[in-house]
């Protein structure tokens, strides 16, 4: 029986995802809201799989995966997330997610993503590796954004979700220095001018 760990902020996530697992046979030996217990506790449980949403706090998925990856563990990581596969998906590829599902689509697509994953195989979504190229304007975004650091895209995200820089100092371990220059590199990398701009911007690629 493969043993999996659950790792996402809201509580009914989890419960659904636990109840899903364990109706399909699988072992499920815990979970957390935040990545640093997630780190200390999936060092202790060793799962085959961990199930991990990006938008975590403490330390964000993107940093989880990372430093999963620095393990070098047969642990295999699949990214369970509410974020754009557009502007994520590669990311965590990079990171050494085995898959990526979206929590908007079936509880079906999840429990063939963890099979593919246990088998060995990665499972990601099209529009994730073979972004849609669209409109001109749009398809220029997405290539000033491939200059945006895994932190400051997360950073990114809670100002559009109209955090303060304290609020995102806080949930982040970070100063309000260190969240100002996130800021400011953020506004340079993307050419806007405001923060009004900035959160425009991640609005408009599905960052909220």
């Amino acid at each position: 029986m493969n043993s999996v760990f659950i790792v996402d902020d809201h509580p009914v996530i989890r419960l659904a995802v636990r109840m899903l697992l364990e109706h399909e046979g699988y072992n499920v030996v815990g979970e957390t809201d935040n990545g640093v217990d997630a780190m200390q506790m999936v060092r202790e449980c060793m799962p085959d799989l961990v199930i991990l949403d990006i938008s975590i706090p403490k330390l964000d998925g993107l940093e989880v995966l990372a430093r999963f990856n620095q393990m070098c563990t047969p642990i295999k990581t699949l990214v369970l997330t509410a974020q754009c596969p557009k502007l994520f998906g590669i990311r965590c590829m990079q990171s050494g997610a085995a898959g990526y599902v979206c929590k908007q689509e079936e509880l079906s697509e999840l429990v063939s993503a963890i099979k593919a994953v246990l088998s060995g195989y990665n499972y990601y979504p099209s529009q994730a590796l073979n972004p849609v190229r669209g409109d001109d304007v749009h398809f220029a975004e997405l290539e000033l954004f491939k200059a945006v650091n895994d932190r400051e895209l997360m950073v990114m995200q809670l100002f559009a979700q109209g955090r303060t820089n304290k609020d995102i100092a806080k949930g982040m371990f970070l100063s309000n220095k260190t969240v100002s220059t996130y800021k400011k590199r953020l506004m340079q990398k993307l050419k806007a001018k405001s923060l009004v701009e900035l959160i425009e911007m991640a609005k408009r690629n599905a960052l909220v």
